[in-house]
This record gives C-alpha cells, sequence and structure tokens, in this order.
C-alpha cells in the first residue's frame, strides 16, 4: 500500500467545521454526540469532495470500522511495521491531516469484502448504535485494525472519532 504524505492536505474540505482537537474520542459524551450530528446531516445525496465511496457506502465503512473495533468483524493485520509503528502514531496520536483518496483493505470496501449498502436510514440507524456503544466505563473495544493491529481502548475511541471525522468530513458533514 501507498503511503500518502501525512499533513500536506490543500484543499477546502475543513472550511467551516472544527479542526481536530487533541485528544478528541468517541469516548467522550461531547465528541460522540458532535459525530452523531454529523450524521444526521448526511443524506444519500451528499456531495464527495474526494475518493470514490458514495455517502451510502461511507456509512457502512463506519459501521465495519466500529464493529471491528467492538471486536464484532475480524480482519487480517496485514499492516507494515511502518503502519503499525510511525503512521499508527500520526494517525492516532497526532492532529495531523489524514490523506485523501488512500484505498482500504478489501475487508472494508464496500465494493469488495465490506457491508454491502441496503437502506439508507437503516443503515444509518445501524451505525448510530455502533456508536453509542463505545459509552461507558466497561466499554469493550479488543479487535485488531488491519493497519495498525491490536489497538487498546483508549486508541479505538481516538481512532474512531478521526476516522469518522475523516469521512464526515469527505461529505461535508
Amino acid at each position: 500500500m501507498r503511503v500518502r504524505k501525512w499533513g500536506t492536505h490543500r484543499g477546502g474540505c475543513d472550511d467551516n467545521l472544527a479542526a481536530v482537537k487533541k485528544n478528541t474520542t468517541l469516548l467522550h459524551p461531547e465528541a460522540r454526540a458532535e459525530i452523531l450530528r454529523r450524521i444526521e446531516a448526511l443524506t444519500p445525496w451528499s456531495e464527495r469532495r474526494w475518493g470514490r465511496m458514495t455517502p451510502h457506502q461511507m456509512v457502512c465503512h463506519l459501521s465495519d470500522a466500529c464493529r471491528a473495533a467492538l471486536g464484532e468483524r475480524r480482519v487480517p493485520v496485514i499492516g507494515t511495521l511502518w503502519e503499525r509503528s510511525v503512521i499508527r502514531w500520526l494517525a492516532i496520536h497526532t492532529n495531523v491531516t489524514w490523506p485523501q483518496g488512500v484505498r482500504t483493505v478489501p475487508e472494508a470496501d464496500q465494493e469488495i469484502g465490506g457491508t454491502r449498502p441496503t437502506e439508507f436510514t437503516c443503515d444509518v440507524d445501524e451505525l448510530r448504535g455502533l456508536i453509542q456503544r463505545f459509552s461507558g466505563e466497561e466499554v469493550q473495544l479488543s479487535g485488531d485494525h488491519p493497519l495498525f493491529g491490536a489497538l487498546s481502548v483508549a486508541e479505538w475511541g481516538r481512532f474512531s472519532y478521526r476516522h469518522a471525522d475523516h469521512h464526515l468530513r469527505q461529505f461535508g458533514a
């Protein structure tokens, strides 16, 4: 997998959205509520700003990522040492803007091995329910990330916020 330069985003995708805040995580109620509000702003006709996913495919993609974090969807760990160390640290522990247009693994690609979209409203409701499960002191986030391997609960919370934020910005939400 070719890695694009991190932090070199030049485009209008951040327009009126607040910048990703350090340590923002889906484990925090305010951050979870923000992501849920932004999901509500998404429609099947939301305009894509980069990439090739449709809004509906993106909803299913985020659901698959949540299922992986919750240990409900197994994905093979294929990340290189570089991805499991340097890219992991940049993606999770910094505020570096994620690159656009990086291909996902086949298991998370809705056209290959990811969950196929069915009905937009039902798929959005499913995603909302999965995100709500990132709450409580006893949240169990135990799955492997395909590039980064095993993540701690705190890392899954942070990654999941940044992942959702990245894709919601992809559609202006």
